[in-house]
């Protein structure tokens, strides 16, 4: 099993968890982050962390975040590697308690 990023990260992108992974599996995006599966040694480390509670373990991924185990592979591909803590979006705060964020996904940076 693996971790997985979800839509609660969208437009928030705390990285408190990125300096606790001792592989450095995230990924970063315009607005949200990733965990690539392939690097993922499944520790635990990141999921307490994250301050609005976006990461699950793959076999406790509620339902209706399947799709994210897809998106966080296929976007760990495309995006370059983060190792270390950044400041989250200006807005953060603003969304990190919004449900239903999916259609804020930004997959790259001419979307901005």
């Amino acid at each position: 099993m693996t971790f997985v990023v979800t839509e609660q990260c969208i437009r928030c992108k705390f990285t408190d968890c990125v300096d606790v992974c001792p592989v450095d599996c995230f990924h970063e995006g315009p607005n949200f982050l990733v965990i690539d599966p392939e690097v993922c040694i499944d520790c635990a480390l990141c999921v307490p962390e994250c301050p609005v509670d976006a990461i699950f373990e793959e076999g406790e991924l509620p339902e209706e975040f399947a799709d994210f185990v897809e998106i966080n592979a296929e976007l760990a591909t495309r995006w370059p590697e983060i190792s270390s803590t950044k400041d989250p979006l200006p807005d953060a705060d603003e969304w990190a308690d919004k449900p239903d964020k999916r259609q804020f996904l930004v997959l790259d940076a001419e979307q901005v």
